[in-house]
Formats: C-alpha cells, structure tokens, sequence
C-alpha cells in the first residue's frame, strides 16, 4: 500500500493506494498519528485503492472520531465500488461521507 498527502492550511488529503489489510492498517494508523496536527478537513481519495479489511475500517473510525472532536470533518472521496461495498454490508457507510467514482454521495448527518 501506498499512502501520500498533500496539506493545504488546515485541509489534509490523503491518497491512499493499493490495499488497506492488517498490515498496511499499521502503516496507516501511525501515518494518522502524526497528519492530523493542525488540520480541520480531512479528505481521503481512494481512487487507487481497491481494497479494505476490517482493520483499516477501525483506523477510519477512530481518525473520523478524533477529527470530529476537534470540530473538524471528514470525508471519502473516489471510493471505489468494492471499497464501496465493504463500507455498505459492515455498517461504516453510514459513519462516513462518501463520494463514490460513480458521483452518488452519502452524507450520514441527513440520515441521524
């Protein structure tokens, strides 16, 4: 897996490639640790990467719950429909907003 950013003021991209299993959710978890200084709208383009496990859901999860608690806010972009899928049948689809590849988007605060 691949993971890049590119930081404008308090906006964070994060590209991530590849796949997102128990090993590269290590690498992503402490990537995180360090990225999220200072920033207050946290995207990440997943239009390169093709699969996720349930370990990178957890480490969304909790960067998705430390940037909301500092006021800021989150959202997935160029999700892929496998990763799509993933987010659908666990339950995540409704924890994150998502701009999917085919342009259908979800927001999860109009569904509260």
């Amino acid at each position: 897996m691949t993971i890049s950013k590119v930081k404008n003021d308090t906006e964070l991209t994060v590209i991530l490639e590849g796949r997102l299993d128990s090993v590269a959710a290590l690498e992503f978890e402490a990537f995180m640790k360090d990225a999220l200084d200072g920033v207050e709208h946290l995207i990440f383009d997943m239009d390169k990467l093709n699969y996720i496990s349930s370990a990178g859901l957890r480490v969304l999860l909790s960067v998705s719950k430390k940037i909301k608690n500092s006021g800021g806010a989150m959202k997935l972009i160029n999700v892929d429909d496998n990763v799509e899928d993933v987010l659908m049948v666990t339950g995540f689809r409704r924890a994150f907003t998502i701009e999917t590849k085919g342009g259908r988007n979800f927001n999860p605060e109009l569904y509260k």
